[in-house]
């Protein structure tokens, strides 16, 4: 290419390639293509699967009934030696309620459907601001700890969008001598194969996407 020199050198003028109107429209056309295909691969990127039968069974508290059953009919088909199920304190309601925190209220739950006090034990997480999965995983390791138990394998039970970044949390929390396997729950608020279809669906995928690359760009686990 060409290149001058004006006004005591101060200033070069290059030239330079632009594309004509068929290279602008290829150009969309291509980037509309690959936000398509990015829009129908973010649900199951995120709402991963990768299940361990057999060891123990954790659950984060706060999911819904419909999932409690399925975490119930999973434990039950596959014998579990445990379900442990976490979670720090109620944002609401606990006022109005026996149980302070996620993890005693999705025990409750259990319960109530039909397993026993030797197959469900809550193991409730302090309050956190943020990283409060982290948290929840860090009191499961040291209520381990406290009391003898090693447990070498663990499968995780999560809702939906939330699998992928919950299980990258727990083996962070639970150190690399355990392995954490992961079922995501599917969301029944919305259609899991149109998440943007809906408010519901575009703030939990949205949110997840958000929160899956801090954990990835800038999480740090704390130390014991």
């Amino acid at each position: 290419m060409q290149e001058k020199t004006e006004y005591l050198g101060l200033i070069r003028r290059r030239q330079c390639l632009l594309p004509t109107w068929r290279g602008w429209l290829l150009l969309l056309l291509g980037i509309l293509a690959f936000g398509l295909i990015g829009i129908r691969c973010l649900y199951p990127f995120l709402a991963t699967n990768d299940p361990l039968p057999g060891g123990v069974m954790v659950v984060e508290g706060w999911a819904p009934d419909d999932a409690l059953e399925l975490v119930m009919h999973e434990f039950r088909t596959n014998h579990y030696e445990k379900l442990y199920v976490t979670g720090g304190p109620l944002d609401y309601g606990s006022f109005l309620s026996e149980y302070r925190t996620f993890a005693e209220r999705g025990a409750a739950s259990l319960l109530k459907m039909g397993l026993t006090t030797n197959e469900v034990q809550a193991v409730p997480a302090p309050f956190a601001r943020q990283d409060r999965t982290y948290t929840a995983a860090r009191a499961l390791r040291d209520w381990w700890r406290d009391h003898g138990l090693a447990p070498h394998i663990v499968h995780l039970m999560s809702n939906g969008p939330h699998a992928r970044r919950s299980r990258l949390l727990y083996r962070k929390a639970l150190g690399s001598g355990i392995r954490v396997g992961v079922t995501a729950i599917e969301e029944r608020n919305y259609d899991p194969k149109r998440w943007w279809r809906s408010s519901a669906g575009f703030r939990n995928v949205s949110d997840e996407s958000i929160a899956y690359a801090y954990v990835i760009l800038f999480f740090r686990a704390g130390g014991d």
